[in-house]
């Protein structure tokens, strides 16, 4: 692993243990652990989370966890998702292969499988597949927008060699302080280098760039970024394709009374701001349940 890759491992471990130090999984929540998707044993499993006690098919939300492609599981992300899940909502948050060990379009191979195994067996466990959703942030917003595209761009389909199944549709996905438009690295060692398998050519970059693929079709989508975070500026140019193609969007920009919101504040279920957001993302899916 690069001197990179282990720092940004290093620093979102610490503060991630952090944000999450003496939190538990709620009375009101209903969970299932490591349920595999795939078969690599070490990457390929997911949680699901419901409200306890819930009656009848609950629409779904996907979590596509952030962490610079070189980082982030399931584990990191299960407190966020089973908030989450207090809002009426199945949640299936899964780990993904990541960079340097695998590289794109591994993640949303990944993305795929969890798909696949959601439109297969989701009715045998209560999950309305009518009723898809999805939430991505930083690393994972990207993830999501490009899996996205594969669902509403047959062109960019086909760059691919996995089939998204049959009848899968996302009625509506929130990208939280993600990156959409991907830019070359002109002095080569940053995180596209690791994370694609030709070290970032120009035919990479631009296969792996949201803002390029996105078509009148993509998925209403709610937008939202704050004021430290450091991918603010990738959320209005995005939010602008999206008014171009007549997409429905949202585009939120939190500040917190001290303007200190940073990047992905909505994970730290503590703060009375990412209850705020969390609420709103919430609410614009129940606009779009079917």
């Amino acid at each position: 692993m690069s001197e990179l890759a282990k720092r940004i491992v290093a620093e979102f471990t610490a503060a991630d243990a952090i944000r999450d130090a003496g939190l538990s999984t709620p009375p009101d929540v209903a969970r299932a652990d490591d349920i595999a998707y795939g078969p690599e044993a070490d990457w390929q499993v997911m949680d699901l989370y419901k409200p306890a006690g819930a009656d009848g098919p609950l629409p779904v939300i996907v979590s596509f966890h952030g962490g610079g492609w070189v980082y982030g599981d399931k584990n990191r992300y299960q407190y966020y998702c089973m908030d989450l899940a207090r809002r009426g909502f199945a949640v299936l948050n899964f780990t993904y292969r990541l960079a340097p060990d695998f590289h794109f379009p591994a993640p949303l191979e990944d993305c795929n499988l969890v798909m696949s195994w959601l439109m297969r067996e989701g009715p045998a466990h209560g999950l309305d597949t009518g009723n898809i959703f999805a939430v991505g942030d930083s690393a994972g917003a990207h993830g999501l927008g490009l899996y996205a595209c594969i669902l509403t761009n047959p062109e960019y389909a086909a760059r691919f060699a996995f089939t998204p199944p049959e009848g899968l549709r996302l009625r509506a996905v929130a990208l939280n302080c993600g990156v959409y438009d991907v830019k070359a690295d002109p002095n080569g060692g940053g995180l596209m280098s690791l994370y694609l398998p030709g070290g970032g050519t120009a035919e990479e970059i631009q296969t792996v760039s949201v803002m390029r693929h996105a078509t009148e079709a993509f998925p209403p989508t709610f937008l939202m970024t704050a004021p430290q975070d450091f991918l603010k500026n990738a959320a209005a140019p995005m939010a602008a394709l999206l008014a171009e193609k007549n997409v429905e969007h949202v585009l939120r920009f939190y500040t917190g009374e001290k303007k200190d919101l940073a990047h992905v504040f909505h994970l730290n279920i503590r703060r009375q701001e990412a209850k705020q957001c969390n609420d709103d993302e919430c609410g614009f899916f129940r606009e779009h349940l079917g």
